[in-house]
């Protein structure tokens, strides 16, 4: 009690409790209002802002089919995953996790045989809403970074450095799709330099675009209707980089190794690109 305070009557403490409980209430209940208008807890709101943007971009009737292939041929072989490659295995988990669907991420070498899995798994998350599903997203995504990020440096010692087989992932990729029955749409994103070595060679001299589309004209690849197919990092080998020329050559022949697929989309960049974020 302050010095010089008058006591409260109990009359007085009711009467006075009774205009305070409605104020009270207000500033209880602020807390939840704020938070369901996404101004609490601004990265959580900011993250789910993202996944329902992105959920508006998810196909409409199926579900995705999401594969990210890492070469790690002797060009591209590093101890750990670069910053680059672990975003794209975030960004096609965050998508396949937002969208609903089955993700797979592999490595690879020498032959399309030569290829081990990373992570394989269906991401359904249960929610009687989409936001409800939606804020369990970052914890699949997580769990899915951990378990790639940690079988990455054991499984990749079983495949030889030397070789690459990049275009035989286009056969591993419609098996992939065919394992999964109808219902699915196929996202393939191709982490590798670009540099092929099984069966023929690319990247070891400039080719022109007519030169890049007749050899892809020549390789063999199956019929992917609807996917979205990227290749990226052509061009990023370790030591001396390759020319401008080169890589324009080979960037010309996966675009039209993608042709060749029926894919709906074809993306060939040096540098990946995080989308829905």
């Amino acid at each position: 009690m302050f010095p010089h305070s008058v006591p409260l009557r109990s009359a007085t403490r009711q009467r006075l409790a009774r205009r305070l409980r409605p104020c009270l209430a207000i500033l209880l209940a602020l807390p939840v209002a704020l938070a369901g208008c996404g101004l609490a807890s601004g990265h959580a709101a900011g993250e789910l802002g993202a996944n329902q943007t992105l959920l508006a971009t998810c196909p409409k009737g199926v579900k995705v089919a999401s594969k990210v292939d890492i070469d790690v041929s002797g060009s591209d072989r590093t101890a750990a995953l670069d910053a680059q490659r672990l975003s794209a295995v975030e960004d096609q988990a965050r998508r396949t996790a937002v969208c609903g669907g089955h993700l797979q991420v592999t490595a690879f070498s020498a032959t399309s045989a030569a290829t081990v899995v990373l992570y394989d798994g269906e991401i359904a998350l249960a929610g009687a809403t989409d936001n409800a599903r939606l804020r369990q997203v970052p914890a699949a995504v997580s769990q899915v970074m951990t378990a790639v990020s940690q079988a990455y440096g054991t499984k990749i010692a079983t495949l030889t450095p030397g070789g690459s087989d990049i275009a035989g992932q286009y056969r591993l990729a419609a098996e992939y799709l065919a394992q999964l029955g109808s219902g699915y749409r196929l996202t393939l994103v191709l982490l590798t330099d670009g540099f092929q070595t099984a069966g023929f060679t690319i990247g070891d001299t400039p080719l022109d675009t007519g030169a890049a589309e007749a050899l892809a004209a020549k390789v063999t690849v199956p019929k992917l209707p609807g996917a979205s197919i990227t290749v990226a990092g052509i061009g990023q080998a370790a030591g001396q980089p390759p020319s401008s020329a080169v890589v324009s050559g080979v960037v010309a022949f996966y675009n039209a190794l993608c042709h060749r697929t029926g894919a709906a989309q074809c993306l060939s960049v040096t540098d990946y690109t995080s989308t829905g974020r």
